[in-house]
């Protein structure tokens, strides 16, 4: 048997190995007692902004400013204290958004600063630790408000409560002065809080993405009008004069009706199943159409589950569960190849799923 006397081709020469990048100026120093450092306050937020706001650089953060301020307005509307909430985009890049809730708290707090400072100027300080005050909260961790200070250049937080119009100025997250009563206010002017902020171009780069969008606030104002029947949000923008007003008593019954318009449904009454058992407060609206895409929008305590839960999860197995449950009973499956239908090959329906927990625990 002939061997195989081929010589193999001569290999190149191994590349010199590059030698690794020097190390930062400075770096690998001395590490010590005096190399811990300790942020106090905001600083953290403002130090690191994406932990708190999410990426600063591609108008999500932005936005999420809003979101935070809102969403105590909104809380406030889950408590029985708020009905109406309006939000302007101000021409100077600031915002503004006014509820009528109950005010933030004014008297002096134990730290030796009004209450009110205390949850602007505090991490993890607020109402919301306890089921007290608020039963049902998108927020638990009292960071929102505080962090929309911190990276604000500047804010202006007015108060009306206890017959007395409050005010006070912070400055990337820094009082400028003690809250003060700047006049008596009268019946008709009712309570509530007004937060101005506008984001510190230090924090927030200059570029196309960083701008108050009007369409991608709206949106999310609507979601939460749907979510909160009997809640009426406004939204001003005077950079364009645009404006809206968003209240929708039938809730997410009528976000049902809005996105099957068109679309054929197969019963004319939207579906809605709602009932509270453990503390947990279930709210559902579901209508089949002649479509075959799907259609599922899951909400707890007014945040948006883009990727579902185990809510979700739940109704896909109860209603898979109840169908063919009925199709056996009433000898619906004879003569069929498969022994049941599974809800996720069935497209026909659209879903709106808001679930309310009067206590969050995080994991």
């Amino acid at each position: 048997m002939a061997q195989n006397t081929t010589t193999p081709p001569p290999q190149p020469d191994a590349a010199p190995s590059t030698p690794p990048p020097p190390p930062p100026e400075g770096a690998g120093g001395d590490y010590g007692a005096s190399a811990i450092q300790v942020l106090e306050g905001l600083e953290a937020v403002r130090k690191r902004p994406g932990m708190y706001i999410g990426n600063v650089v591609d108008g999500t953060a932005l936005h999420h400013l809003i979101w935070e301020v809102i969403d105590n307005s909104v809380d406030e509307h889950l408590a029985g204290h708020c009905k109406h909430i309006e939000i302007g985009l101000l021409a100077d890049g600031s915002v503004s958004v006014t509820d009528d809730g109950r005010g933030i708290p004014v008297g002096m707090h134990e730290r030796g600063v009004s209450a009110a400072e205390v949850v602007m100027t505090k991490l993890h300080a607020g109402g919301k630790f306890n089921n007290n005050t608020y039963a049902i909260s998108a927020g638990t961790h009292g960071v929102g408000v505080s962090a929309v200070n911190a990276v604000s250049e500047l804010l202006v937080l007015e108060i009306r409560r206890e017959g007395k119009l409050w005010r006070q100025e912070y400055r990337k997250g820094s009082p400028s002065h003690p809250l003060e009563a700047v006049r008596d206010i009268t019946p008709e002017e009712g309570t509530g809080t007004r937060v101005i902020f506008k984001p510190d171009t230090e924090i927030f780069p200059a570029n196309e993405f960083n701008v108050f969008n009007y369409d991608t606030i709206s949106g999310r104002l609507r979601e939460h009008a749907f979510l909160n029947p009997g809640l009426r949000i406004s939204l001003s923008d005077e950079r364009s004069s645009r404006s809206d007003s968003y209240e929708y008593s039938g809730g997410i019954v009528d976000y049902v009706t809005l996105i099957n318009k068109g679309k054929s449904p197969i019963h004319p009454e939207v579906l809605r199943i709602t009932g509270t058992q453990d503390g947990v407060h279930v709210d559902l609206a579901l209508q089949w159409n002649e479509t075959y895409n799907d259609l599922a929008f899951c909400y707890t305590n007014n945040v948006s589950n883009k990727d579902g839960g185990t809510h979700l999860t739940g109704l896909k197995g109860a209603l898979t569960r109840t169908f063919n449950n009925y199709a056996t009973q009433n000898n619906l499956l004879s003569g069929l190849h498969r022994k049941g239908w599974d809800i996720e090959n069935r497209d026909w329906i659209s879903r709106w799923f808001s679930k309310r927990l009067f206590e969050i625990f995080d994991f």
